[in-house]
């Protein structure tokens, strides 16, 4: 669908809709007022912010085909599309410890893990994959991660649990970062960006390879549209079966969860694509694309910055809840006061983040 070294307007569109909804989850007023769908799952399920980090790392599988087309038709030979790889995955590593320790600076307890450490190592591994390995290849490791894991989760007994468990605090994922990471970690030994459940996400990124794939073929635009909405209808009610036997759960990103999210989100994509693709209706996506042509710079600014307006002391409390208890409590009901204080924070962020659009600043790894 997209031609040779022109961006694709939905794909655009898709990426700034999941990074507004990031901040606008990662932004609440009052933590402890917030209206449930934008809340994660307490545990097995899902809320439409548990899709949020899967639409992205279905995003990056996409761009990796998608970039590589690009780069591979100006000549770029394999080993500098792999230097490409491993300094953009080192950088966003080091980009979200940066962040980690901004917001936990003690060294005995900062948080290894993240949300850009694991976009970080899912790029790695799976660009590399598409470097190295073949569609059939790429298709067999992802149904071997998915399997696996399942597999691996439901039936190797926990340490100490004495038996297979999906249980919040006795699960192997948790067993295992208590070891790997020890005090370092979102909760005390257990981390939702932990290592055994990034081999899932990865699989959510192959997906997004093959998506990437099918973009690039050469079909009718509409014919395209309609093979995005039957595979994610597809996806989809396969990972609400597998749900059944291996719960949707977005802290162990298992298997089910897996094939739902990318099945929603296919669904999504496809009915930007039809929209601003097929239908020719672009403009009214303008919010979408100012926050998807820049959209690591955006993440990375709106976290430094609401990390130092709750570091800053003013009034008895932070800058943030002086904000928020001034501007909003004092006069919305508390789970208002709590959404209005994000939904101002994604709309000054968009303001900020269009001059930079307008001016064509555009920062990428």
């Amino acid at each position: 669908m997209p031609a040779e070294g022109r961006r694709l307007a939905s794909l655009d569109a898709f990426r700034g809709l999941a990074i507004a909804g990031m901040i606008l989850v990662n932004n609440p007023g009052d933590w402890s007022a917030i209206y449930p769908p934008l809340e994660h799952a307490p545990w097995h399920g899902w809320t439409p912010t548990d899709l949020v980090f899967p639409f992205f790392l279905l995003i990056v599988g996409i761009s990796i085909v998608l970039s590589h087309a690009r780069r591979e038709a100006t000549g770029a030979g394999r080993a500098a599309l792999v230097r490409r790889i491993v300094l953009r995955a080192v950088v966003l590593v080091l980009i979200g410890l940066v962040l980690n320790v901004l917001s936990r600076p003690d060294p005995a307890t900062v948080r290894f893990p993240g949300v850009l450490q694991r976009i970080g190592v899912v790029y790695l591994v799976t660009a590399l994959l598409v470097v190295y390995t073949g569609p059939r290849t790429q298709a067999w490791i992802t149904a071997a991660l998915l399997v696996g894991y399942w597999l691996l989760l439901t039936n190797v007994p926990v340490p100490n649990v004495g038996a297979p468990s999906l249980d919040p605090g006795s699960n192997l994922p948790a067993w295992v970062d208590a070891r790997l990471f020890g005090p370092h970690t979102w909760q005390p030994a257990f981390d939702p960006e932990g290592l055994l459940s990034t081999f899932p996400a990865i699989g959510t990124c192959l997906l997004g390879v093959f998506t990437g794939r099918w973009l690039r073929g050469a079909r009718p635009p509409g014919e395209t549209v309609a093979g995005l909405f039957a595979a994610g209808t597809v996806l989809l009610t396969l990972g609400a079966v597998w749900d059944a036997w291996f719960p949707i759960n977005k802290n162990l990103w298992t298997s089910s969860y897996v094939l739902f999210t990318a099945g929603a989100g296919l669904l999504v994509f496809g009915l930007l694509a039809w929209v601003i693709e097929v239908r020719g209706r672009r403009r009214w996506a303008w919010p979408l694309y100012v926050f998807g042509v820049n959209a690591l710079l955006v993440f990375v600014l709106s976290g430094l910055v609401a990390r130092l307006l709750d570091a800053v002391s003013v009034g008895g409390g932070t800058v943030q809840e002086w904000i928020y208890a001034n501007a909003f409590a004092s006069w919305a009901a508390e789970r208002d006061a709590s959404l209005l204080f994000a939904v101002v924070t994604v709309l000054v962020w968009l303001g900020v983040m269009s001059v930079f659009y307008r001016r064509r600043w555009f920062v990428r790894l």
